[in-house]
């Protein structure tokens, strides 16, 4: 029998816009792609084999809340709304290379085991000298210029030219920044499988532990056709490249030298199962770097909650999270911050934690009340009030995350 995933009178009740614009349909009948792994949160499995009845999800192996699951490639455009729409997750899976590596993640202890290179990580709060002047100079009109400049090409879609152009443009703005340091440098990290590059500047320290500041910068909207749909992804994700691109901008033009080695990264495709992430976090831990903190800004320049700031504590660092609470409470007293969770998978955080690094993804808002435009081609700046006031809050939180990190 013919089982066709429609999704369309969720997504016109959830953003408003015509029947037309939106629909998402799987036929089993006409699927001949080839199977794949995703693993995602177990709690999505019931709504996934819902969505897709009977032998369409064929397997599933399940550990600590997290599911391994065959699946048709064809499937995961609907998938990815499934659990955009259902779960609130951007991408809320992730894509495996194989059932052995698949199972191989989904056993793992995140624990770190590097010998001699374990984590340092210093949590005091002692470099205020240093800290307030440099948050006082954070500037939004210039996070604001970088998400505007990000959602004027059509989409950044990992597999699309315009994907591809979006990382050459940030390639190009992140090398006028380091042009006057002899220290930092930008480059790609390529990836065999979709045009889209990441991107990663660096500014290296006295030692080679580092610190990770990172988002993704990949856009979506729509089910098919993703190459030509029309994707600003202004506040997912180009709010959370602005704020990293204003938090990198104040550390290289203060002069401020490292003593850790301090890494800005752009993620390629992480809408379509945290892929890029995925392949720098595996080749880091498979290279023994010790990243001593990394920092996910994935969605910052929407005010949809009272609280300003908002600690994810799933598949994050609870210590981390608590130093960030109180970089906030020192520097920053009359922002308030709080904790709520999102799920399996929701950013690129996960890509870090599975390997076992300490991560921390601070949100705009609480999840129930986050941007409802984004994934469609309203996610535009004028959503958060045509201004980046509020990422500007997560830029000053990220340069003491840094500074005071660095020790």
């Amino acid at each position: 029998m013919l089982k066709t995933a429609i999704f369309s009178v969720l997504l016109l009740l959830s953003f408003g816009i015509n029947a037309h614009e939106v629909k998402c349909e799987y036929n089993e009948k006409s699927d001949n792609s080839p199977y794949i792994w995703i693993s995602l949160g177990s709690d999505a499995i019931a709504e996934l084999q819902e969505t897709f009845p009977a032998n369409k999800v064929v397997a599933n192996k399940s550990n600590d809340g997290i599911t391994l699951v065959q699946v048709r490639e064809g499937q995961v455009n609907c998938i990815s709304a499934m659990m955009h729409e259902k779960f609130k997750r951007c991408g809320g899976f992730v894509v495996h290379d194989s059932e052995e590596k698949g199972l191989e993640e989904l056993y793992a202890s995140p624990e770190r085991s590097f010998g001699d290179k374990a984590i340092i990580a210093d949590y005091s709060i002692n470099r205020g000298d240093l800290v307030r002047p440099l948050i006082e100079k954070v500037e939004a009109l210039k996070i604001q210029g970088t998400i505007e400049k990000l959602s004027s090409f059509k989409n950044r879609y990992y597999k699309a030219k315009t994907g591809v152009n979006s990382q050459e443009w940030l390639k190009s703005h992140w090398e006028k920044l380091t042009a006057a340091r002899t220290d930092a440098s930008v480059a790609y990290f390529k990836h065999d499988r979709w045009p889209q590059p990441s991107l990663i500047a660096t500014i290296k320290g006295k030692t080679e532990d580092v610190i990770v500041i990172g988002g993704h910068a990949d856009s979506i909207a729509g089910f098919w056709g993703r190459e030509r749909a029309s994707a600003p992804g202004a506040d997912d994700n180009a709010s959370g490249i602005g704020t990293t691109t204003e938090i990198m901008r104040l550390i290289l033009e203060s002069g401020y030298q490292p003593e850790k080695t301090i890494k800005f990264m752009a993620y390629a495709a992480e809408e379509v199962g945290l892929l890029g992430s995925k392949e720098i976090a595996t080749s880091f831990k498979q290279k023994g770097v010790n990243v001593v903190g990394a920092l996910q800004l994935d969605m910052t320049n929407y005010k949809g909650s009272e609280v300003d700031i908002v600690m994810m504590t799933d598949f994050t660092n609870e210590g981390q999270n608590a130093f960030l609470g109180k970089l906030i409470d020192t520097y920053l007293p009359t922002i308030k911050w709080g904790y709520d969770k999102c799920g399996y998978a929701c950013s690129d955080h996960a890509s870090w934690n599975r390997q076992g690094y300490p991560v921390s993804m601070p949100f705009e808002s609480k999840k129930n009340d986050m941007n409802g435009k984004i994934h469609t081609g309203r996610d535009t700046i004028s959503q958060s009030g045509g201004n980046a006031e509020h990422a500007a809050k997560f830029a000053r939180m990220g340069v003491a995350f840094v500074l005071e990190l660095d020790k």
